[in-house]
């Protein structure tokens, strides 16, 4: 009794906890135009006062160019930037990234763990917005409750700069 005791103890200590999950999906649509730059794309959480809760993705061009530094247009996100964005010093290690293509991203982010760290139980949003150089600008908000009960897919669509922004969340 004692050794199947001791075996089973072992084996809930070795095992992983499992932790909920924030899967977000962002699509940035092909432009059919004369001058193209890739979009600036900033994606965070904000709590139901719109502070924000945790800066998930700035993408930005990461070195000089003849267009300037990279960190120059980032006040073109403006509800980012002045929700939080120029108080970070640049770059962020795991939030900061170069600007993408037209295409599909996936982006996971474990509770507990940088950059979501851990949430409060309450009512979020999250946030994406995108601007772009000789283009426009765009915000979509994805509002979702945490911690969920059951998994959950939850999705917005942008009209121009961004296309489907989705969350999947998973206990």
């Amino acid at each position: 009794m004692r050794r199947l005791l001791c075996c089973t103890l072992a084996l809930l200590l070795a095992a992983p906890l499992a932790a909920a999950e924030l899967d977000v999906t962002v699509q940035i649509p092909e432009q059919k135009v004369a001058e193209y730059h890739r979009p600036y794309a900033a994606i965070w959480i904000e709590r139901a006062d719109r502070s924000v809760a945790a800066h998930l993705a700035a993408w930005y061009a990461q070195k000089d160019s003849k267009e300037g530094a990279g960190t120059k247009w980032l006040p073109d996100l403006r509800q980012w930037w002045r929700r939080g964005g120029r108080g970070l010093s640049l770059p962020v290690d795991g939030v900061s990234g170069a600007t993408r293509p037209a295409g599909q991203y996936q982006l996971k982010f474990v509770d507990g763990q940088a950059p979501l760290g851990t949430l409060a139980p309450g009512d979020y949003t999250l946030v994406v917005e995108a601007a772009r150089e000789v283009g426009g600008r765009e915000v979509v908000r994805v509002p979702f409750t945490w911690p969920a009960a059951t998994t959950q897919h939850l999705s917005a669509r942008g009209s121009s700069e961004l296309g489907t922004v989705s969350l999947d969340i998973n206990p």
